[in-house]
Protein backbone atom coordinates (compact mmCIF):
# COMPACT_ATOMS: atom_id res chain seq x y z
CA UNK A 1 0.00 0.00 0.00
CA UNK A 2 1.67 3.39 -1.01
CA UNK A 3 1.56 6.40 1.60
CA UNK A 4 -1.08 8.30 -0.75
CA UNK A 5 -3.49 5.55 -0.49
CA UNK A 6 -2.71 4.68 3.18
CA UNK A 7 -3.45 8.88 3.75
CA UNK A 8 -6.90 8.44 2.00
CA UNK A 9 -8.08 5.09 4.34
CA UNK A 10 -6.58 7.13 7.66
CA UNK A 11 -8.23 10.26 6.77
CA UNK A 12 -11.68 8.05 5.71
CA UNK A 13 -11.00 6.38 9.68
CA UNK A 14 -10.96 10.44 10.66
CA UNK A 15 -14.53 11.38 9.27
CA UNK A 16 -16.37 8.03 10.78
CA UNK A 17 -14.98 8.73 14.16
CA UNK A 18 -15.51 12.25 13.99
CA UNK A 19 -19.17 10.85 12.93
CA UNK A 20 -18.84 8.61 15.77
CA UNK A 21 -18.59 11.67 18.26
CA UNK A 22 -21.29 13.56 16.62
CA UNK A 23 -23.64 10.30 16.87
CA UNK A 24 -22.71 10.65 20.94
CA UNK A 25 -23.18 14.12 21.23
CA UNK A 26 -26.77 14.23 19.54
CA UNK A 27 -27.78 11.89 22.29
CA UNK A 28 -26.23 13.96 24.83
CA UNK A 29 -27.97 17.15 23.59
CA UNK A 30 -31.22 16.01 25.71
CA UNK A 31 -29.44 16.69 28.71
CA UNK A 32 -26.54 18.79 28.82
CA UNK A 33 -25.98 21.91 26.19
CA UNK A 34 -23.70 22.48 23.38
CA UNK A 35 -21.23 24.92 24.98
CA UNK A 36 -20.41 22.24 27.59
CA UNK A 37 -20.51 19.44 25.14
CA UNK A 38 -18.36 21.79 23.25
CA UNK A 39 -16.05 22.56 26.58
CA UNK A 40 -15.04 18.89 27.68
CA UNK A 41 -14.88 17.70 23.65
CA UNK A 42 -11.94 20.38 24.08
CA UNK A 43 -10.38 19.44 26.95
CA UNK A 44 -9.73 16.10 25.73
CA UNK A 45 -8.80 17.71 22.34
CA UNK A 46 -5.79 18.97 24.24
CA UNK A 47 -4.48 15.90 24.32
CA UNK A 48 -4.22 14.78 21.12
CA UNK A 49 -3.13 18.35 20.18
CA UNK A 50 -0.30 17.74 22.71
CA UNK A 51 0.80 14.53 21.12
CA UNK A 52 0.70 15.52 17.50
CA UNK A 53 3.02 18.99 18.34
CA UNK A 54 5.76 16.17 20.27
CA UNK A 55 5.91 13.71 17.29
CA UNK A 56 6.14 16.72 15.00
CA UNK A 57 9.72 16.71 13.57
CA UNK A 58 9.24 20.42 12.28
CA UNK A 59 8.61 21.77 16.08
CA UNK A 60 11.80 19.32 17.57
CA UNK A 61 14.11 21.01 14.32
CA UNK A 62 12.73 24.28 15.19
CA UNK A 63 13.96 24.01 18.54
CA UNK A 64 10.60 23.24 20.59
CA UNK A 65 9.56 26.60 20.78
CA UNK A 66 5.85 27.21 22.07
CA UNK A 67 5.39 30.86 21.13
CA UNK A 68 4.30 31.92 17.78
CA UNK A 69 5.37 35.22 16.11
CA UNK A 70 1.66 35.72 14.99
CA UNK A 71 0.30 34.68 18.68
CA UNK A 72 -2.97 37.22 18.12
CA UNK A 73 -4.14 35.15 14.75
CA UNK A 74 -3.67 32.11 16.39
CA UNK A 75 -6.22 33.17 18.88
CA UNK A 76 -8.49 34.67 16.91
CA UNK A 77 -8.72 31.11 15.34
CA UNK A 78 -9.50 29.89 18.24
CA UNK A 79 -12.05 32.24 19.80
CA UNK A 80 -14.20 31.43 15.84
CA UNK A 81 -13.12 27.73 16.45
CA UNK A 82 -15.18 27.93 19.78
CA UNK A 83 -18.17 29.36 17.72
CA UNK A 84 -17.73 26.91 15.01
CA UNK A 85 -17.94 23.27 17.49
CA UNK A 86 -20.78 25.56 19.20
CA UNK A 87 -23.42 26.06 15.98
CA UNK A 88 -22.39 22.77 15.15
CA UNK A 89 -22.94 20.81 18.52
CA UNK A 90 -26.40 22.99 18.82
CA UNK A 91 -27.83 22.19 15.45
CA UNK A 92 -27.37 17.90 16.09
CA UNK A 93 -29.81 17.96 19.01
CA UNK A 94 -32.50 20.18 16.33
CA UNK A 95 -32.20 18.42 13.22
CA UNK A 96 -31.76 15.50 11.69
CA UNK A 97 -27.84 14.00 11.96
CA UNK A 98 -27.10 13.60 8.43
CA UNK A 99 -29.03 16.98 7.18
CA UNK A 100 -27.14 19.03 10.12
CA UNK A 101 -23.71 17.14 8.89
CA UNK A 102 -24.66 17.84 5.30
CA UNK A 103 -24.83 21.43 5.26
CA UNK A 104 -21.40 21.83 7.07
CA UNK A 105 -19.71 21.27 3.94
CA UNK A 106 -20.82 24.29 3.06
CA UNK A 107 -17.09 25.52 3.89
CA UNK A 108 -15.45 24.60 1.02
CA UNK A 109 -17.86 27.33 -0.72
CA UNK A 110 -17.14 29.85 1.97
CA UNK A 111 -13.40 28.86 1.82
CA UNK A 112 -13.59 30.33 -1.89
CA UNK A 113 -15.07 33.32 -1.21
CA UNK A 114 -12.79 34.46 2.23
CA UNK A 115 -9.91 33.88 0.07
CA UNK A 116 -10.63 37.31 -2.17
CA UNK A 117 -10.63 39.77 0.99
CA UNK A 118 -8.05 37.64 3.58
CA UNK A 119 -5.73 36.34 0.91
CA UNK A 120 -6.19 38.37 -2.07
CA UNK A 121 -6.31 35.68 -4.34
CA UNK A 122 -8.11 36.19 -7.84
CA UNK A 123 -10.99 33.68 -8.14
CA UNK A 124 -12.15 32.72 -11.63
CA UNK A 125 -15.22 32.21 -13.58
CA UNK A 126 -14.85 28.75 -13.13
CA UNK A 127 -14.52 28.44 -8.91
CA UNK A 128 -17.52 31.24 -8.62
CA UNK A 129 -19.94 28.70 -10.72
CA UNK A 130 -18.86 26.22 -8.25
CA UNK A 131 -19.74 28.37 -5.25
CA UNK A 132 -23.13 29.14 -7.02
CA UNK A 133 -23.92 25.41 -7.64
CA UNK A 134 -22.97 24.22 -4.50
CA UNK A 135 -24.97 27.50 -2.31
CA UNK A 136 -27.93 26.31 -4.47
CA UNK A 137 -27.62 22.98 -3.13
CA UNK A 138 -27.30 23.97 0.70
CA UNK A 139 -30.36 26.18 0.50
CA UNK A 140 -32.46 23.07 -1.17
CA UNK A 141 -30.76 21.04 1.78
CA UNK A 142 -32.12 23.97 4.56
CA UNK A 143 -35.50 23.90 2.50
CA UNK A 144 -36.69 27.40 2.84
CA UNK A 145 -40.49 27.52 1.98
CA UNK A 146 -40.59 23.71 2.85
CA UNK A 147 -42.99 22.51 5.75
CA UNK A 148 -39.94 20.44 7.36
CA UNK A 149 -38.35 23.91 7.50
CA UNK A 150 -36.65 25.19 10.83
CA UNK A 151 -34.38 28.23 11.57
CA UNK A 152 -32.07 25.49 13.20
CA UNK A 153 -31.03 24.62 9.70
CA UNK A 154 -29.04 28.41 10.07
CA UNK A 155 -26.64 26.73 12.72
CA UNK A 156 -24.36 24.17 10.17
CA UNK A 157 -24.44 26.93 7.82
CA UNK A 158 -23.04 29.27 10.11
CA UNK A 159 -21.07 26.68 11.67
CA UNK A 160 -19.67 25.93 7.99
CA UNK A 161 -18.27 29.30 7.46
CA UNK A 162 -16.73 29.93 11.06
CA UNK A 163 -14.99 26.58 10.32
CA UNK A 164 -13.75 27.62 6.87
CA UNK A 165 -12.70 30.98 8.27
CA UNK A 166 -10.24 28.90 10.75
CA UNK A 167 -9.19 27.11 7.34
CA UNK A 168 -8.44 30.71 5.67
CA UNK A 169 -6.60 32.20 9.10
CA UNK A 170 -4.22 28.92 8.92
CA UNK A 171 -2.78 29.86 5.23
CA UNK A 172 -2.45 33.33 7.11
CA UNK A 173 0.18 31.98 9.52
CA UNK A 174 4.27 31.97 8.79
CA UNK A 175 4.94 29.61 6.50
CA UNK A 176 8.12 28.49 9.06
CA UNK A 177 5.35 28.18 12.14
CA UNK A 178 5.01 24.42 12.87
CA UNK A 179 1.46 23.50 12.39
CA UNK A 180 0.83 21.56 14.90
CA UNK A 181 1.67 24.07 17.44
CA UNK A 182 -0.78 26.40 15.69
CA UNK A 183 -3.40 23.54 15.96
CA UNK A 184 -2.71 23.43 19.67
CA UNK A 185 -2.79 27.13 20.54
CA UNK A 186 -6.22 27.11 18.69
CA UNK A 187 -7.33 24.07 20.92
CA UNK A 188 -6.32 25.56 24.04
CA UNK A 189 -8.03 29.06 23.24
CA UNK A 190 -11.21 27.07 22.16
CA UNK A 191 -11.40 24.86 25.45
CA UNK A 192 -11.67 28.04 27.06
CA UNK A 193 -13.92 30.21 24.84
CA UNK A 194 -16.18 27.35 25.26
CA UNK A 195 -16.15 27.00 29.15
CA UNK A 196 -16.77 30.39 29.22
CA UNK A 197 -19.54 30.72 26.64
CA UNK A 198 -21.17 27.74 28.80
CA UNK A 199 -20.97 29.66 31.92
CA UNK A 200 -22.92 32.23 30.25
CA UNK A 201 -25.40 30.29 28.50
CA UNK A 202 -26.50 26.52 30.22
CA UNK A 203 -23.95 26.84 32.47
CA UNK A 204 -22.87 22.74 33.60
CA UNK A 205 -25.24 20.48 34.04
CA UNK A 206 -24.73 17.35 36.85
CA UNK A 207 -24.71 14.56 35.10
CA UNK A 208 -28.20 12.91 34.03
CA UNK A 209 -26.91 9.23 34.89
CA UNK A 210 -23.52 7.77 35.82
CA UNK A 211 -23.21 5.96 32.00
CA UNK A 212 -22.89 9.65 30.74
CA UNK A 213 -19.43 9.85 31.74
CA UNK A 214 -18.74 7.04 29.71
CA UNK A 215 -20.34 8.89 26.59
CA UNK A 216 -18.55 12.01 27.37
CA UNK A 217 -14.97 10.19 27.54
CA UNK A 218 -16.02 8.41 24.31
CA UNK A 219 -17.04 11.66 22.69
CA UNK A 220 -13.59 12.86 23.45
CA UNK A 221 -11.86 9.94 22.62
CA UNK A 222 -13.54 9.60 19.12
CA UNK A 223 -12.69 13.14 18.53
CA UNK A 224 -8.97 13.33 19.37
CA UNK A 225 -8.59 9.95 17.65
CA UNK A 226 -10.05 12.25 14.37
CA UNK A 227 -8.07 14.96 15.06
CA UNK A 228 -4.73 12.44 15.39
CA UNK A 229 -5.75 10.31 11.74
CA UNK A 230 -6.37 13.60 9.82
CA UNK A 231 -3.43 15.39 11.03
CA UNK A 232 -1.40 12.19 10.08
CA UNK A 233 -2.87 11.80 6.51
CA UNK A 234 -2.17 14.98 5.36
CA UNK A 235 1.31 15.07 6.34
CA UNK A 236 1.50 11.82 4.27
CA UNK A 237 0.22 13.59 1.48
CA UNK A 238 -1.12 16.57 -0.54
CA UNK A 239 -4.56 17.57 0.92
CA UNK A 240 -5.52 17.95 -2.44
CA UNK A 241 -5.99 14.04 -3.24
CA UNK A 242 -7.88 13.92 0.02
CA UNK A 243 -10.04 16.79 -0.70
CA UNK A 244 -12.23 14.59 -2.83
CA UNK A 245 -12.71 11.67 -0.33
CA UNK A 246 -14.27 14.20 2.29
CA UNK A 247 -17.30 14.28 0.72
CA UNK A 248 -18.26 10.28 1.80
CA UNK A 249 -18.87 12.34 4.90
CA UNK A 250 -22.17 12.65 3.50
CA UNK A 251 -23.50 9.07 3.06
CA UNK A 252 -21.95 7.87 5.86
CA UNK A 253 -23.24 10.29 8.12
CA UNK A 254 -26.94 9.60 6.15
CA UNK A 255 -26.47 5.64 6.92
CA UNK A 256 -25.35 6.32 10.65
CA UNK A 257 -27.98 8.36 11.06
CA UNK A 258 -30.58 6.16 10.25
CA UNK A 259 -28.50 3.36 11.76
CA UNK A 260 -28.52 4.41 15.05
CA UNK A 261 -31.56 7.33 14.87
CA UNK A 262 -33.85 5.96 12.46
CA UNK A 263 -33.82 9.14 10.03
CA UNK A 264 -33.97 9.11 6.93
CA UNK A 265 -34.48 12.51 5.39
CA UNK A 266 -34.07 11.56 1.90
CA UNK A 267 -36.40 14.44 0.63
CA UNK A 268 -34.51 17.25 2.73
CA UNK A 269 -31.05 15.77 1.20
CA UNK A 270 -31.69 15.11 -2.51
CA UNK A 271 -30.65 16.34 -4.75
CA UNK A 272 -29.53 19.02 -2.95
CA UNK A 273 -26.68 17.25 -1.13
CA UNK A 274 -25.61 15.91 -4.88
CA UNK A 275 -24.78 19.98 -5.96
CA UNK A 276 -22.96 20.53 -3.25
CA UNK A 277 -20.85 17.41 -3.51
CA UNK A 278 -20.81 19.01 -7.24
CA UNK A 279 -19.46 22.28 -6.31
CA UNK A 280 -16.97 21.07 -4.11
CA UNK A 281 -15.56 19.05 -6.34
CA UNK A 282 -15.19 20.91 -8.94
CA UNK A 283 -13.62 23.33 -6.97
CA UNK A 284 -11.22 21.06 -6.36
CA UNK A 285 -10.40 20.15 -9.81
CA UNK A 286 -9.99 23.43 -10.65
CA UNK A 287 -7.56 24.48 -7.84
CA UNK A 288 -5.23 20.91 -8.92
CA UNK A 289 -5.76 22.74 -12.28
CA UNK A 290 -4.11 25.73 -11.45
CA UNK A 291 -1.54 24.24 -9.20
CA UNK A 292 -0.73 22.13 -11.95
CA UNK A 293 -0.09 25.25 -14.44
CA UNK A 294 1.84 27.24 -12.08
CA UNK A 295 4.34 24.10 -11.86
CA UNK A 296 4.81 23.65 -15.27
CA UNK A 297 4.83 27.07 -16.59
CA UNK A 298 4.32 29.62 -13.83
CA UNK A 299 1.56 32.20 -12.40
CA UNK A 300 -1.61 31.94 -15.02
CA UNK A 301 -2.90 35.47 -15.53
CA UNK A 302 -4.90 36.60 -12.97
CA UNK A 303 -8.61 35.73 -13.04
CA UNK A 304 -8.41 32.79 -14.79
Amino acid sequence: MNRTTLAILLSLMALILFDAMGLIIKRLSSDYGAAELSAWRNVFGLIPAGIVLWWSAEWHRTGRRVKLRQWPLAIFRGFVLTFAQFFFYLSLGLLDFATASTITYANALFMVALSVPLLGEKVGAVRWMAVVVGFVGVIMVMGPGRDSFSSAALLPLAASACYALTAVTARMMDEGAPTALINLYSSSVAAVGAFLLAMFTTGFSPLAQATDLWWILGMGFFGGSAVLLLITSVRMTEPSNLAPFSYFGIPIAFVLGWAFYGETPWGDLFPGALLIVVGGLLIIWRERRLRQASRDAGPLPAGR
